[in-house]
Formats: C-alpha cells, structure tokens, sequence
C-alpha cells in the first residue's frame, strides 16, 4: 500500500465527500506528524506505534571499497517503534 492507496481507501470509506478531501486529510496527517518529529516531540498512536526522533554520534567508519577511514556527522533519525498489540497481530 502507498500514500495513493491510503487516499483511496479514506475516500472509498465514506469518510470524506471527495478523493480530494481524501487526499488533503491523508496530508494532513502525514504533514503533522512529520513536523511533531522534526520539532522533536514524539508522536504516540495507540496500538499502532510510537516516532521518536533519535540523535547519532559522529563516528569513523572505512570505506569498505578502498579502506579508507572516513568521518560520519553527528545527525538525526527517525525512529518507529512498533505497539505491542500490533506485533501480536502480525505474529497471529
């Protein structure tokens, strides 16, 4: 299923009037919970699971292809931590 899926199926729920309304609420919420992250404050949905954000270290690393030592940045990354209830489901 890809974002045009998700669309289709709201709009085929009869959750909304149109596919564009459809559309403009599925943005709505990918829109929110990207910029909860990115603020980084985390976003918890009840038995589907939890984005955090997550800061790494700098670190060195080699280049596997030529051994050369290189430096990795410090950044950040998005971290989805499945709910439990959903594991069981997929495990079932």
């Amino acid at each position: 299923m890809n974002k045009q899926d998700l669309i289709e199926f709201v709009a085929n729920k009869g959750l909304t009037q149109t596919k564009a309304d459809a559309e403009r609420v599925v943005e709505a919420i990918f829109s929110q919970i990207k910029s909860t992250v990115i603020s980084g404050d985390r976003v918890s949905i009840a038995g589907f699971g939890i984005f955090d954000k997550k800061a790494t270290q700098a670190k060195e690393a080699r280049n596997p292809r030529t051994g050369e030592k290189i430096q990795i940045p410090a950044s950040h990354k998005v971290k989805f931590t499945v709910a439990k209830a959903f594991k069981e489901e997929v495990k079932a």
